[in-house]
């Protein structure tokens, strides 16, 4: 069904374009025309994607002062940024728990910080500061901490920093005995997330990317090798183990990404290779002593046919998660040095939820499940029964984490409107800890509620709805409708205070879970994959299609949002519907499917969105592609597009041509703008202030849009 104006949205229309808008910049066409499989197509700003240029740069600058010259005008704007920044400094929050030796080491976001600071704390409760990444800024772009990795007697911790969000970690050593950071700095190094330490905290494999070609090009994701370093080295004695062009014996792809990691009590090492984004992984091992650089006698136990897609390690046995005939996990168990996979022991089969994670400890396996967007987490003994452990709060597990020599686990447990605390579990008793205090922000006015959705094909998806208490489904509320759908990833339910700003508007937020993710396992996946992958877009228009047929809102009140990946699915929902959104979000999105693969984190991504050397590929890709679905003379929904100018994901010149060919072509006279942070990159390594200001910006240019009082512009 297609909407027609109706005198409210007709008016809505009216009042926001009560000031007269300028034309944005011009940009020029040259069209750059080729043939895949006897279809010709048509590029006409192919030159955007040199982004060394003079001509890009002067675009881009053109393109975001105009963007920030339309935004300005928002009068709402200014005090709705002030009231996130309230929100996000009423408590603080703690991420990313890692534990070693008795200590618990975590990100800390706080009141009037802008980054968040990395701690530690002991086994008496005692906590001290370990890295502010604001103190390495010296006046140009900010720092981020990407990562960290403690050695396993708690002496050292290895931290990634980076600048300006570009994820381009730099490994540094800092000495937990003295305070002191080690001479030791390891450039390239942004695709580790844990180092393979060894048991005696002496030495550690990392991965790390080449060096830059002599023209200054640099890899970011692809031809990466693991190298092992010894503390106190000098780097340039470090040695290759595994990776790519290590090895002649041995291929590997160029998007394939190895790690090493060793556990405590085990003969041998376990190498993981991820194969780009695909979801299947490969494993090998290599006893210890025989680990020599490129000579390593490493033996593959799983391949991608096994469908193992996580390996977790206690001593000489490996505990597997795997999809193979069975799409929503089961775990089996291994003992590489005497069993082939193909007979491993099936400790956990696959049950009416979906496995998402795996930990060992001492007596056992901690397994997070879920099932109807509700995690639980249950604990199965290496030798007995299995048991469902009872939790407080029906909504989302995350971080589960555990010491292995101990029978205790440590996770986070939160929903739409419930603040994240985190619960330590010995085997015995459930309690609180003292890591994180409930946020100061109350969603007792708000209420969440999860609904099924039929899809064009007749496929139920799930959405879930967050709204203000008692809200009347008129068709007048402000609403935002969002969707990802890709590398089975599951859109969770997690807490977000920023949220409150929205609803205070009157407005409710609602995710839908689009075919493509992993809500329902990986055959939900495989729903939106490579030749099924219009059905992103297709559940996206059809949760959107809900909210207005059952009063949520209205086309005249209803915006769309995608990010990263999930620019393809915002991307076909406009080009498909553009009379279901009055305004949308492409943020830092993907929306030239077929340049992608060229870019620098392309290969990687050929795993999930294809190949335009495939002919099947192509077509699915060309019919999915949002730069390529764009007609001349079409009405299209306002747009404000983000990007980052040092993004390494989604390069900047992907939204750059979205909204190039946009501007160029809707014939509707609503406002196309490119935001950018010149300072950012695709969102990880962000500060507080910039996530707090992007929100700002689109939320502010949504309600413009919408009509909405205090943010329409005044003649």
């Amino acid at each position: 069904m297609h909407y027609r104006p109706t005198l409210l949205s007709l008016c809505l229309v009216l009042v926001a374009n009560a000031a007269p808008l300028a034309a944005p910049p011009a940009t020029p066409m040259k069209p750059v025309q080729e043939n895949y499989f006897g279809t010709t197509v048509s590029d006409p700003y192919r030159w955007l994607e040199d982004m060394q240029s003079s001509e890009w740069k002067s675009w881009l600058k053109l393109q975001a002062d105009y963007a920030e010259g339309i935004l300005a005008r928002i009068p709402g704007r200014t005090k709705l940024q002030a009231r996130l920044q309230e929100l996000v400094d009423a408590a603080t929050s703690v991420a990313g728990v890692e534990q070693a030796a008795g200590r618990s080491f975590y990100l800390k976001s706080e009141p009037g910080k802008n980054g968040r600071r990395l701690y530690m704390r002991n086994a008496q409760g005692v906590e001290s500061l370990l890295l502010d990444p604001d103190s390495l800024g010296t006046g140009g772009a900010h720092y981020a901490i990407d990562w960290y990795s403690p050695s396993p007697d708690g002496r050292l911790i290895a931290v990634g920093v980076s600048q300006g969000g570009s994820e381009d970690s730099e490994l540094r050593l800092l000495d937990l005995q003295t305070g002191k950071w080690l001479e030791e700095k390891i450039d390239r190094a942004g695709l580790n997330h844990q180092l393979g330490w060894l048991p005696d905290g002496k030495a550690f494999f990392y991965n790390r990317l080449p060096s830059a070609e002599a023209d200054g090009q640099r890899e970011r994701y692809n031809k990466s090798a693991v190298y092992l370093h010894r503390v106190g080295n000098a780097i340039e004695h470090d040695v290759t183990v595994l990776g790519w062009q290590v090895d002649s014996d041995r291929t590997f792809e160029i998007a394939d990404i190895p790690y090493v990691s060793v556990a405590k009590g085990a003969s041998y090492a376990l190498a993981t290779v991820l194969h780009g984004d695909a979801t299947a992984k490969s494993y090998y091992i290599a006893p210890l002593e025989q680990i020599s650089g490129p000579a390593t006698p490493w033996r593959r136990i799983v391949s991608p046919v096994d469908q193992v897609t996580d390996v977790v390690q206690h001593g000489e046995k490996l505990y597997l998660l795997s999809t193979l005939n069975a799409p929503r996990g089961k775990v089996l168990e291994l003992d590489p040095n005497r069993t082939a996979v193909a007979k491993a022991k099936v400790l956990l089969p696959q049950a009416g939820g979906v496995i998402r994670h795996v930990q060992p400890v001492a007596d056992g396996l901690y397994v997070k499940r879920s099932e109807g967007g509700v995690d639980e987490l249950l604990k199965v003994g290496y030798v007995g029964k299995t048991k469902v452990l009872k939790l407080p709060v029906k909504g989302t597990l995350r971080e589960l984490s555990a010491d292995v020599e101990s029978h205790s686990a440590l996770f986070k447990l939160e929903d739409l409107t419930t603040s994240p605390q985190y619960y330590s579990f010995d085997g015995k008793v459930l309690t609180g800890t003292s890591l994180m205090s409930p946020s100061t922000v109350s969603f007792s006015d708000a209420v969440s509620e999860r609904v099924m959705v039929k899809s064009h094909d007749g496929v139920l998806v799930p959405m879930t709805i967050l709204m203000p208490r008692g809200m009347k489904r008129n068709g007048n509320n402000p609403a935002i409708v969002w969707g990802y759908g890709a590398y089975g990833m599951t859109m969770e339910a997690r807490f977000n205070p920023q949220n409150k700003a929205w609803l205070e508007q009157g407005g409710l937020m609602a995710t839908c879970h689009v075919r493509g993710g992993g809500e329902y396992g990986e055959a939900w996946h495989r729903a939106g994959y490579i030749q099924t992958k219009a059905n992103t877009a297709l559940d996206l228009i059809a949760c959107a299609d809900y909210l207005v047929k059952h009063g949520y809102s209205s086309p005249a009140k209803l915006a769309g949002k995608g990010r990263s990946a999930g620019g393809i699915t915002i991307g076909g929902a406009i080009t498909a519907r553009p009379d279901l959104f009055v305004a949308a979000n492409s943020a830092v999105g993907i929306s030239d499917m077929l340049r992608m693969e060229f870019t620098p984190n392309g290969p990687p991504n050929i795993a999930e969105f294809g190949t335009v050397t495939r002919e099947g590929d192509f077509h699915a890709m060309l019919t999915n592609s949002p730069y390529h679905r764009i007609k001349d003379g079409v009405a299209y929904p306002a747009m404000i597009v983000t990007t980052g100018a040092n993004d390494p994901r989604v390069d900047a010149w992907m939204p750059a041509k979205l909204v190039a060919r946009l501007q160029a072509a809707s014939s509707s006279e609503q406002p196309v703008i490119l935001r950018v942070d010149y300072d950012g990159g695709h969102g990880m390594g962000s500060t507080k202030a910039q996530q707090v200001a992007e929100t700002a910006d689109v939320w502010g240019f949504f309600l413009w849009r919408m009509g909405v009082p205090g943010f329409q512009p005044v003649n």
